[in-house]
């Protein structure tokens, strides 16, 4: 399958965000050799700044390989952010979908006719204190098997210094470093031709997500946790800590009530 043009909105998103990208990052990017240079392929990229989007999507853009982002449907609606959505090819997420093999279709659509479609697959900022990536969704692992496409491990990081995970306020100076790294395809050979089920999509997004923090230990040179920092379970022991401190609060007000009314005898 032949690589598709970059196009002209393509070529004006570049022009309007390239040079505030070159004036705020020196640059450190490796692994593009790591990128097809023909057909259809996913691209899993971790996400720890509101702002590495266009980072990593600089990096993706200087390959020649232009990347497919999935975002909220309702951007393609607002004016012209929505123009350059439409014309620069992005694939919109219909949230409301009840069947998520549906929602991605048009991300499989895409890898079909050759094109390269860029997962975040943690779906939202890292919540990691350090800035590790978290575990991730499904969606990248569905279009994966469905396709067979091969998927490329991306780690970056430097966007997070110059605008850190959550924050309004950025750091200009001195002047940040954006690392970008592209690891070779993920082996996902013994997960084809079984059945796409919640445990073999989960098995999928941890042998991805496993293979983007290994880029990360490369830039940072550091290990990662052994185990990825999970929201749900956090969420799930954050209300279990509030149900024991709520216990623990009826119990001590129910003796200070007693205490009350045996002074009161």
């Amino acid at each position: 399958m032949p690589r598709r043009r970059i196009g002209f909105w393509y070529r004006i998103a570049a022009v309007i965000s390239k040079p505030p990208l070159v004036v705020l990052f020196k640059r450190d990017w490796r692994g593009m050799e790591n990128i097809p240079a023909e057909g259809g392929f996913i691209t899993a990229v971790n996400h720890n700044s509101h702002i590495d989007p266009f980072a990593y999507g600089h990096f993706q853009y200087n390959t020649g390989r232009v990347p497919r982002f999935l975002a909220k449907s309702g951007l393609f609606n607002k004016g012209f952010v929505g123009v350059m959505m439409r014309g620069t090819g992005q694939i919109p997420v219909y949230r409301e979908s009840s069947d998520a093999l549906s929602a991605f279709r048009a991300a499989i659509d895409a890898v079909e006719r050759g094109e390269c479609v860029a997962f975040y697959p943690e779906g939202t900022l890292t919540r990691d204190p350090d800035g590790w990536p978290m575990t991730g969704k499904t969606g990248a692992a569905r279009v994966a098997l469905q396709t067979r496409c091969p998927v490329i491990p991306v780690a970056q990081w430097g966007a997070n210094e110059l605008l850190p995970p959550y924050s309004r306020k950025p750091s200009l100076l001195p002047r940040k470093t954006s690392r970008v790294l592209a690891g070779p395809p993920v082996d996902l050979d013994r997960f084809y031709d079984r059945e796409m089920t919640p445990e073999l999509l989960k098995e999928t997004t941890e042998a991805i997500m496993a293979a983007v923090t290994r880029q990360l230990e490369l830039i940072r040179g550091e290990k990662a946790p052994e185990t990825p920092y999970d929201p749900r379970r956090e969420r799930i022991e954050q209300r279990r800590k509030t149900h024991t401190q709520t216990r623990q609060d009826r119990t001590r007000g129910a003796a200070h009530s007693a205490r009350e009314e045996g002074l009161g005898t």
